[in-house]
């Protein structure tokens, strides 16, 4: 199955993306469960698209009010000053279409991530930073990350935010529209390296496969393609 574009022409018209991502991240999980894996580690999806916590002020104060509507004793509530910062801020929610491969014998600890990429992770600077910012939480641990960009409604180039934050160049690999890159550390005479493997992704053409790192000294083969095939066939996508 050839690379589509999910984001323009009649495909967007027909399909939403958001279902096609989610629907991927399980048949890639599905795929690594079956023999990829080593017998001690497991696949697990995780999705969230951009949910933001908002404390209801005005609930806490009536059931603090409450408290003594039943005739009971009325206890005091602690009330603080007023605060000395009362500013707005944009905190930004960040769209998580996430594999997490987890050890089991080690209370599932992550150890590799695959993170597939969706237009609000690339439509502001503050959304880019923030992706770069979780993807490199990860590496300092020790967790091998692939990050898979197939958004052709953005041209920004994740790779290259994340290499910015290291204050290093992508090189030509910065300027993929879509690409596939797969990331671990290694530490090497005391000092921590970063190392990058990236392929460009073609509209049109078949998926790659890359290292998908479950510990610093060994990676699984990440092979796109099939669960690729499979996302399209379950939700009846066609060129």
């Amino acid at each position: 199955m050839p690379l589509l574009d999910h984001f323009h022409g009649s495909l967007r018209r027909r399909r939403h993306w958001e279902s096609f991502h989610s629907s991927w991240a399980t048949f890639i999980a599905q795929r690594l469960n079956r023999g990829v894996l080593p017998k001690n580690c497991v696949a697990e999806v995780h999705v969230t698209l951009g949910v933001q916590l908002e404390a209801d002020v005005t609930a806490e104060q009536e059931r603090g009010q409450d408290n003594g509507a039943a005739g009971g004793t009325a206890t005091a509530v602690w009330a603080p000053s007023r605060p000395t910062l009362n500013i707005p801020v944009d905190f930004t929610d960040i769209d998580l279409f996430e594999v997490q491969v987890v050890r089991e014998d080690r209370d599932l600890r992550v150890v590799a991530a695959i993170e597939l990429v969706s237009p609000a992770n690339k439509d502001r600077p503050d959304s880019r930073r923030a992706f770069a910012a979780k993807c490199l939480s990860y590496l300092h641990q020790g967790v091998g990350v692939v990050v898979v960009d197939v958004v052709t409604e953005w041209t920004t180039n994740l790779h290259a935010e994340l290499l910015a934050v290291l204050e290093r160049d992508a090189g030509d690999a910065g300027n993929l529209p879509l690409y596939v890159a797969a990331y671990r550390t290694v530490t090497r005479q005391k000092k921590c390296r970063l190392q990058a493997w990236t392929e460009p992704l073609v509209l049109n053409a078949p998926l790659p496969t890359v290292p998908l790192w479950i510990d610093p000294a060994r990676a699984v083969p990440l092979d796109l393609e099939p669960s690729y095939l499979a996302t399209c066939e379950a939700l009846l996508v066609s060129p």
